[in-house]
């Protein structure tokens, strides 16, 4: 019997491939700015913080997951900001956060749910709808 993860690919590829011609399929990424932060906030857009650090191994399980469900429309008004945990120290501690693999989701400007070090793609895809 099929894994529910091998499923839950198959089903997120048959989604991409059936999606409307111009529909937004891919969430925006860039690098964390306080500004550009402050703008997806006020325009109350789902956002995902992506605390994470490159030697990281956990940080290395979770972007492609990341990846591979942003490219889905479910996420497509999704934007994603990555911070460097070694270099934006500054922006890690402004988030609370405690650790690289820090995921946090706000929709506008409410913090709608986090995770640290989760590598589980239903868990990270659920913390991602509380963005929505």
């Amino acid at each position: 019997m099929p894994s529910i993860k091998f499923l839950s690919t198959i089903m997120l590829m048959i989604g991409l491939y059936f999606a409307p011609a111009g529909a937004a399929l891919a969430a925006s990424q860039a690098p964390y700015t306080q500004q550009a932060f402050a703008a997806s906030q006020h325009e109350g857009k789902p956002i995902l913080v992506d605390i994470s650090a490159t030697w990281c191994p956990i940080c290395a399980k979770q972007h492609p997951i990341i990846d591979q469900l942003a490219e889905s429309p479910m996420f497509g008004d999704l934007v994603i900001y990555k911070v460097d945990f070694d270099t934006q120290k500054d922006v890690v501690r402004s988030f609370g956060a405690q650790m690289q693999s820090t995921l946090i989701v706000f929709h506008g400007p409410k913090e709608k749910g986090r995770s640290v070090g989760d590598t589980d793609p239903d868990s990270i895809k659920a913390l991602l709808l509380k963005a929505n």
